[in-house]
């Protein structure tokens, strides 16, 4: 009986969808703009240029998948799911022009605020960003900022 329990509660009821790599890396630039509990225009017009940029789609197309991502963020628990879409399917100067871009967002408000860094170090981990190209990141996104 206590066997049968268990079965039944470590069985998988559904399986786990993959997510689309744009939308991971919208999800994750949307967590950084959102970090520190205030969004603002900049931050949302950093957004979609990192997006537009990243993936080589049209500002409105960076709208909506900024949009999405917001909603898909809301539901969220965990980073973890959006980070390891990123890792499978992003080289490693994909990886390096994303947290450049969480930088970006970072620093288009009122300066970097803690949580934000916080936020980016705990992405750049989950991707296995050394420590250097996470400084040399933020470095790029401070001077163009």
């Amino acid at each position: 009986m206590i066997k049968a329990l268990f079965s039944k509660l470590l069985a998988p009821t559904e399986p786990v969808q993959e997510v689309d790599v744009q939308l991971a890396s919208a999800v994750l630039l949307v967590e950084i703009m959102s970090a520190d509990h205030s969004i603002d225009a900049a931050e949302q017009m950093a957004l979609i240029m990192v997006l537009s940029k990243l993936f080589a789609i049209s500002k409105s197309d960076a709208e909506t998948l900024m949009a999405e991502a917001s909603a898909k963020a809301k539901d969220s628990v965990d980073l973890f799911r959006f980070t390891e879409a990123v890792h499978k399917r992003f080289s490693e100067a994909q990886k390096f022009q994303l947290i450049v871009g969480l930088w970006a967002v970072a620093y288009a408000s009122n300066g970097l605020d803690k949580y934000e860094e916080h936020m980016i170090r705990r992405i750049s981990d989950l991707l296995y960003i050394p420590h250097g190209e996470f400084i040399r990141a933020k470095l790029i996104a401070r001077e163009q900022s």
